[in-house]
């Protein structure tokens, strides 16, 4: 670059640097010559609203606490584009930048992106995180005002933008059908962990809880997360398999959080499971070394059929065996990483981590598979010249 370009990076479902995908972002920029800011919400551990991390300008903004309703979403979008409408401009006034790179959800950025675009010329990226029609009808069951009305913020969003990412195939599929984008305009950049960084740790049998085995999931906890059916995997492995050797180790928070303690208390497996909440990068590296098994229970439907959860590269980096639901995306990225049971069904889930802890040379083979899949094209020095590519196409464009 013959002069330094400026980058702003918006995205409102997680702080960052928690934000493990725009964080290798923002830093992979950092390290390429950009200059590079980013408007996000506080979160726990990441309170400032202001602050330099890594050369990396954050900018911080209150946020609503997480309700799994239709008027809950309404206020958190509403909230989030008001911040960063406020943000921006303060950005834009202290930093300056020639590029905004949108992270949805919400599919209301483009609203910010698009101010910009047209009364400061700025170049716009889409950073395809969520599909929200599917997330919205698998959460709903229904096609109302609402899913109507993202299905036209979706569209508005892939028009303003001028080049688009996509975290998989099934994404890059929707940027060039419902988004109505040129291939060439498409750049698939996956969300391998960086590896240099996330590496396993001497493992630590306390959190076995004097059990044999130690089982563990690690993400968001919502209702397509599909938790709800791990809790009645570990009822019938308990109640009908008879199997007290097992502890299970829930990591992450989210709208459903409390709901699922609850829950497993219903059930009566709340004695074998704990739940962490969110915990540091160290100890979740640790913990994920402790355990013999990784769950990824998200329900199959559209939404995550055609999803890759970054949870599953992550237990592939950590070389840890997978059970999953057999999920379209779930299957390209793990392969033999990982067993598949049939859709939805607690039962068939419950008998394939049997199956597993009973099979170490199995867990082992497995989990080497992973690992290799990782070291030869998942993980993030793979992926970051494929941003850094997009970026290029979006500089040549804004020069022709």
């Amino acid at each position: 670059m013959e002069s330094q370009t400026k980058v702003l990076i918006i995205v409102e479902n997680l702080p960052v640097p928690f934000d493990r995908r725009v964080w290798m972002e923002a830093t992979t920029l950092t390290k390429a010559g950009y200059h590079v800011s980013v408007i996000c919400p506080i979160g726990k551990g990441y309170e400032k609203d202001y602050e330099v991390i890594d050369n990396i300008h954050i900018y911080r903004h209150p946020m609503p606490p997480d309700i799994s309703s239709v008027t809950g979403y309404l206020r958190e979008y509403s909230t989030a584009v008001y911040w960063e409408f406020r943000l921006a401009h303060r950005v834009w006034r202290e930093q300056g930048f020639d590029i905004v790179h949108i992270c949805n959800p919400p599919d209301l950025l483009f609203l910010v992106a698009a101010w910009f675009k047209l009364f400061r010329g700025v170049r716009v990226i889409f950073d395809h995180h969520d599909i929200n029609l599917e997330m919205y009808e698998a959460k709903y069951e229904r096609r109302d005002i609402f899913y109507y009305g993202l299905r036209w913020a979706e569209r508005l969003t892939f028009a303003t933008a001028d080049i688009a990412i996509a975290t998989n195939e099934s994404y890059r599929e929707v940027a060039l059908t419902r988004g109505h984008k040129k291939p060439e305009d498409v750049f698939v950049v996956r969300s391998g962990p960086d590896l240099s960084r996330f590496q396993p740790a001497p493992p630590n049998p306390a959190y076995r809880q004097g059990r044999k085995y130690l089982v563990a999931y690690v993400g968001v906890m919502g209702e397509p997360e599909g938790i709800d059916y791990l809790l009645k995997s570990v009822r019938y492995i308990l109640q009908e398999k008879k199997r007290q050797d097992i502890q299970f180790m829930l990591i992450g928070s989210g709208p459903m959080f409390e709901t699922l303690q609850a829950l497993s208390e219903e059930l009566g497996v709340s004695e074998f499971v704990e739940f962490t909440g969110r915990i540091p990068d160290q100890e979740l590296l640790e913990r994920l070394s402790s355990c013999d098994i990784c769950v990824n229970p998200d329900k199959k439907m559209p939404y995550n059929d055609r999803s890759t959860m970054n949870k599953i590269m992550e237990y592939m980096a950590m070389g840890k065996p997978i059970v999953q639901f057999d999920l379209l995306e779930g299957r390209r990225s793990a392969e033999g990483a990982s067993v598949y049971a049939k859709g939805n069904d607690e039962v068939d889930f419950a008998e394939k981590i049997l199956e597993l802890l009973e099979n170490p040379e199995r867990r082992q083979q497995m989990g080497a598979e992973g690992q290799r899949r990782m070291e030869e094209s998942l993980e993030w020095r793979y992926q970051a010249p494929k941003l850094l590519a997009a970026y290029e196409k979006v500089l040549s464009s804004r020069q022709g």
